[in-house]
């Protein structure tokens, strides 16, 4: 149960709606809009507009509204949303009304700051259990747990009810610790390594890849810069080995297409 609930929230079961059946993109924003309004609770606002609710999670309203009623909440005219009631309806849709037994696999440098992370507490999930390969690392505690070996997955998971699994193992081990994550009952995989996973149908993974993001970020800083450079007018930036920019190759692409089109795609070689 979140440490956030308000006073009188609970019991009120006329308040929580069937679980409905969500688009994953409305899925992904429940948790913005509950962390959002969690802060406005603990800063002891009582109710929230659907504009407040939206610029704190940082979208728009009319998205806002329509993802809320897919909850079967819809505010009140004047008044807008009942902050206790909102966060009682997203949590019993993501399954956050008893905390989630977690498991830890790999405790490196990012295993071991995840063991240590407090927020998990607060948003509906326990630690129970730590495990690593390494046998220099087994034995050790870290926040009040102790790091058992990989081969205690299938009897810990069972103690625990753990569904739940976190790797943060390198790469060229992920794949082995889904199988054993898989195969002592974990159907559900949070993957910070750098590769993509293959479960059996049934089993959710989530991929959360740094470097990614950060490339990301980096396209983003080129093409600022990129901008920057051509002084306002829009253009083809030139590619290594490919077409430069400016009219001259857009009417190189051009011309390309059209005969593209004409003749369609040429054979392979050796075909």
């Amino acid at each position: 149960m979140s440490q956030h609930r308000q006073p009188g929230a609970s019991g009120r079961v006329d308040a929580v709606p069937a679980l409905p059946d969500l688009p994953e993109a409305t899925v992904a924003r429940l948790p913005e809009y509950l962390r959002a309004l969690h802060t406005l609770a603990d800063a002891g606002h009582e109710t929230v507009s659907s504009e407040g609710l939206a610029s704190a999670a940082g979208v728009n309203s009319a998205k806002l509204r329509k993802d809320l009623s897919q909850l079967g909440s819809y505010g009140t005219r004047g008044v807008g949303y009942d902050i206790a009631l909102l966060i009682e309806q997203i949590e019993y849709v993501l399954g956050l009304t008893h905390r989630r037994a977690v498991a830890l696999v790999g405790v490196g440098n990012l295993g071991h700051a995840l063991a240590g992370y407090a927020g998990f507490a607060s948003r509906g999930f326990r630690i129970a259990a730590l495990f690593d390969a390494d046998t220099d690392r087994v034995g050790e505690q870290i926040n009040g747990l102790v790091v058992r070996h990989i081969d205690d997955l299938p009897a810990v998971a069972a103690e625990e009810s753990i569904a739940i699994g976190v790797i943060a193992t390198p790469a060229a081990a992920a794949q082995q610790v889904a199988d054993q994550l898989v195969a002592a009952g974990v159907t559900s995989i949070l993957n910070f390594a750098p590769c993509v996973l293959v479960v059996p149908a049934g089993v959710d993974v989530r991929k959360v890849d740094l470097a990614i993001e950060l490339q990301i970020l980096s396209f983003h800083e080129h093409r600022k810069s990129a901008s920057g450079h051509d002084h306002g007018v829009p253009g083809l930036t030139a590619l290594p080995g490919g077409l430069g920019g400016g009219p001259a190759a857009a009417a190189t692409f051009d011309a390309t297409a059209a005969s593209f089109d004409a003749s369609g795609p040429a054979e392979a070689v050796g075909s």
